[in-house]
């Protein structure tokens, strides 16, 4: 019996210890739960009750370099529902719809649904301001208004491809409004609520609210006045010619920085959703690929250069045309040109001439330096939708297509990848990264956070050669094919193009071209490089006819906008009959009206205002215009 005890004793003592152990890990869990976690546990717990209502963030602005506005937000007021805790649908249902002028039954579905809120639209987003006082007075439990935003382009169409557009909730759906979308939304904010396992909120909780965080403003490389004069040039061209589409660029070639870029046809980025997709989708300007015609004969005369293989007082004849590996190509000029220099062969865009450089630099020289001066590969623009272009394999590229290549033909290129390409060849040989973002700045202190530095990918060419293609250049315009584009005054360069396209079984359509021109200014020191291509102009196709006067107006107007100062020095013009002589304009300036109208006849007069005598006019006396241009004059009673 004693040793029956002892054993129990024994297990009981055991049984003592083990609960006692158990108690205690218990006891540090407990403790370790409570005092380590406790915090953890907490907010677990307040994020199971908690609701959150959202705030939209104010979409950052868009700015020109010169920090005009092109695009920002419009607040506006918007109703949203807790449907859980609306106790009477009927009655909130009546009531929304009686302000908003919305059916009865379309409002009591969507504050029924079963979610934390919902929004009453489209009716109830971004209402005035007296209906949103109406609704606040009516204290609708479950009813809410909250802050909302639209998106605003006070320029209408303009820039349009660039801007893009953004969404009804603060989301950028194209153009630079999706590329730069992160930084432009900012961070949402949100009001916090207690609520129980319904949703409906809890008597004498702590609602939190946590500011959005407004995103910060887009600052372009974009200059507002040079955009408009691109614009308004390209748009009389439409009127003019009836064209399929009209793709127009200008950049800064030392720096990269894109002035103005737009394409016909175009649409207002707040009327998107009535638009074709097809015309927002498409950024002609680097997604459009085609045959370059002969502006690609830039590329083709500074590998030349600069590999030493011609000088511009070389000789070559030109009969009209030139055999290779059994092809007959042609020139443009019936007959040929005859015996020229090579300074005269680009001066006439000759053809055979170019073919001539081409089999002198080789295949496999050519297409390097196409190469190296962008081709084939991306630029690297800050948008999306940007084409490669296509060029000949080597494999693939025999006698003819290296011919053909080296006058712009056979090979697929984009606008953008043109004015990088063209700006390396008279910027100093350097290819820039194209780029539209200047920089960030802050909204509220109007301080930029961040600038953007031009970036060089490599030199292309030298120094010496640039300058040798700058030369070139503006001998074009002021003896050869690009006379249209010549500005008395301003030293301007550039090279016409008149480029055949191809059609949907492959092969080359009749009486249809892409005729396009590439201006350069001033063209010793360039500060804009100016392209633009006219797709099927109706009428006379040719790039020096068409597109040249375009980029003339566009260089002119730009130049006088940006204080570049008019100079002497630039090479004289050959008159032709394509050319429009130059006249100075005389002065007019306290002259009887009567007496002046019967007296010039080498202009077009154009009044404004109320009198007998002239108190002043546009463009001021002793400045050079074409023949034929307009002089605005403003009467006056007194000389």
């Amino acid at each position: 019996m004693a040793v029956l005890n002892k054993k129990v004793r024994k297990r009981l003592f055991l049984l003592l210890i083990i609960a006692s152990l158990v108690f205690l890990l218990l006891l540090v869990r407990l403790s370790y739960v409570q005092i380590m976690q406790g915090e953890w546990f907490r907010q677990k717990a307040l994020e199971l009750g908690s609701r959150d209502i959202p705030f939209q963030a104010k979409r950052g602005s868009i700015l020109d370099r010169n920090g005009e506005v092109l695009a920002y937000n419009i607040s506006a007021p918007t109703v949203m529902a807790i449907p859980v805790q609306i106790k009477d649908k009927e009655r909130t249902a009546q009531e929304l719809a009686n302000i908003l002028q919305a059916p009865k039954e379309k409002i009591l579905k969507q504050i029924s649904k079963r979610t934390l809120f919902s929004y009453i639209q489209p009716e109830g987003r971004r209402i005035s301001e007296e209906k949103a006082r109406q609704i606040q007075n009516l204290r609708l439990p479950g009813i809410v208004i909250t802050e909302d935003s639209k998106r605003y382009y006070p320029l209408g169409s303009l820039a349009a491809h660039l801007l893009g557009f953004a969404g009804s909730d603060n989301q950028g759906l194209a153009g630079l409004e999706l590329v730069y979308d992160d930084r432009l939304k900012g961070s949402p904010g949100y009001v916090s609520f207690s609520a129980n396992a319904r949703g409906e909120q809890l008597p004498g909780g702590n609602d939190q609210f946590t500011p959005p965080q407004d995103g910060i403003d887009l600052v372009l490389t974009i200059d507002k006045n040079v955009q408009m004069i691109m614009e308004r040039e390209m748009d009389q061209a439409v009127a003019q010619y009836q064209p399929e589409s009209i793709i127009g660029i200008a950049m800064d070639p030392k720096t990269g920085e894109i002035l103005a870029m737009a394409s016909r046809p175009t649409f207002r980025p707040d009327q998107y959703r009535t638009t074709d997709p097809i015309i927002y989708n498409r950024n002609l300007p680097i997604w459009k690929t085609y045959e370059p015609g002969s502006t690609f004969k830039i590329i083709t005369l500074a590998a030349a250069l600069e590999e030493k293989k011609v000088t511009f007082n070389e000789t070559f004849h030109d009969p009209g045309f030139v055999m290779v590996g059994g092809a007959r190509l042609r020139c443009w000029k019936a007959g040929g040109h005859g015996h020229q220099t090579y300074l005269e062969v680009v001066e006439n865009s000759c053809n055979p001439g170019f073919v001539n450089l081409g089999q002198r630099l080789g295949k496999e020289k050519l297409l390097s330096y196409i190469k190296k001066f962008g081709f084939g590969s991306k630029t690297g623009i800050d948008l999306n939708g940007e084409a490669k272009g296509i060029l000949f394999k080597p494999e693939r590229m025999g006698p003819v297509e290296l011919a053909t290549t080296a006058f712009g033909q056979g090979v697929s290129v984009t606008p953008i990848q043109q004015v990088v390409a063209v700006s390396a060849a008279v910027n100093g040989g350097k290819l820039m990264v194209p780029h539209l973002a200047k920089g960030w700045k802050n909204p509220e202190t109007g301080e930029m956070i961040e600038e953007v530095t031009p970036k060089v990918r490599h030199r292309v060419i030298s120094e010496e050669t640039s300058k040798q293609v700058r030369h070139a250049l503006e001998s074009v315009v002021a003896k050869g094919t690009g006379r249209k584009a010549f500005i008395d005054g301003y030293r301007v360069g550039g090279k016409t193009g008149t480029a055949q396209k191809v059609g949907p079984n492959g092969g080359y359509l009749k009486n249809n071209h892409i005729v396009s021109f590439i201006g350069v200014a001033p063209a010793d020191d360039p500060q804009l490089v100016v392209y633009i291509a006219v797709d099927n102009p109706k009428g006379i196709q040719f790039g020096g006819v068409v597109a040249a006067p375009i980029v003339g107006n566009i260089l002119h107007d730009s130049l006088r906008y940006l204080k570049v100062e008019k100079r002497k020095d630039q090479i004289p013009p050959e008159d032709t009959p394509l050319t429009t002589p130059i006249v100075e304009v005389p002065n007019l300036i306290g002259q009887e009206i009567d007496k002046i109208k019967t007296s010039l006849f080498s202009f077009q007069l154009e009044s404004a205002g109320e009198g007998e005598y002239v108190v002043d006019q546009l463009p001021k006396p002793g400045e050079r215009v074409k023949k034929g241009s307009k002089i605005r004059i403003y009467l006056g009673d007194k000389r």
